[in-house]
């Protein structure tokens, strides 16, 4: 699969809709927790609460250089909360956009990877179709209704605060942390939740969002004990089944380079289509956290 700047900017958008989407679900259950929802330059600036994975900046530069004003405007107020101002910036944006943000001091962290699958059609691996193999290999997908289902927190929290080794840039979240992700995610409208089992036991969750053209895969994540049991398998195909059935045109996927969940979901067919660089820049004076 080939990912021109359209696509491209059709999946980054699908990910600023998705934190607008978050914070405003936390908005509405906390209204007093200054969470901050601003478009910008195509995309998103977010905000939930202090030092959360949706603070940033997502989707914007792809319609070239960014405007200066309306810059400072999205970082004033991550720094009145005390926040460093992080932007993923896709390699298929403008160039002159990283330019314009290393020359305001914005430094590199760190790469994130967007892989994509096409969905015109189901794949076959190994003779099953795609979508039956979890079944085959013992394993029962099902679909949880409820957005605060303890079990499939539980195994979603569980798993995602013991990450599989591989990848480069990893970050270990706390536990505590963790839930309250989690939590802000399943309040969010248009989230669909998985859980997998083995011999009737939790085994693993995952999260599937629509967008339109476009299938999110997120919040994917295996209990320690079930590993290497084809769990994310049978998650990723029972997710492909409803993305396709949906009308969806392509799978889109964040990794970290070079991890397992990388490598699991590239067996699958998913291939790299644009890699993200993460660009963090502290308030003047380093008063943000």
């Amino acid at each position: 699969m080939f990912a021109d700047v359209e696509l491209a900017a059709r999946i980054d958008q699908a990910e600023a809709h998705l934190c607008i989407a978050i914070a405003t679900a936390v908005r509405e259950h906390h209204p007093d927790t200054g969470v901050l929802i601003a478009p910008f330059a195509g995309g998103a600036a977010t905000y939930l609460r202090p030092q959360s994975p949706l603070n940033k900046v997502i989707g914007a530069g792809f319609a070239g250089p960014l405007d200066e004003r309306a810059l400072a405007a999205v970082e004033a107020p991550f720094w009145s909360r005390g926040e460093p101002v992080r932007v993923e910036l896709a390699t298929l944006a403008s160039p002159e956009v990283g330019a314009q943000l290393t020359a305001r001091g914005y430094q590199l962290r760190g790469f994130e990877n967007v892989l994509g699958l096409p969905l015109a059609a189901p794949r076959a691996r190994g003779g099953e179709a795609a979508g039956q193999g979890g079944e085959a290999a013992g394993i029962s997908i099902e679909v949880v209704d409820a957005a605060a289902d303890a079990t499939w927190l539980d195994v979603a929290v569980s798993g995602a605060a013991e990450p599989d080794v591989g990848g480069a840039g990893a970050e270990v979240v706390p536990r505590a942390a963790l839930e309250q992700v989690y939590l802000d995610f399943v309040r969010a409208a248009g989230f669909r939740r998985y859980l997998a089992r083995i011999d009737g036991q939790p085994a693993g969750a995952a999260t599937l969002r629509l967008d339109g053209s476009v299938a999110l895969f997120c919040g994917a994540a295996t209990l320690p004990a079930w590993r290497r049991r084809g769990v994310q398998t049978a998650l990723l195909r029972a997710r492909l089944a409803d993305a396709r059935a949906a009308g969806c045109e392509v799978a889109a996927v964040t990794t970290e380079p070079g991890s397992r969940s990388q490598l699991n979901v590239t067996r699958q067919g998913f291939a790299l289509l644009y890699a993200r660089a993460i660009l963090i820049r502290e308030a003047p004076g380093g008063d943000s956290g």
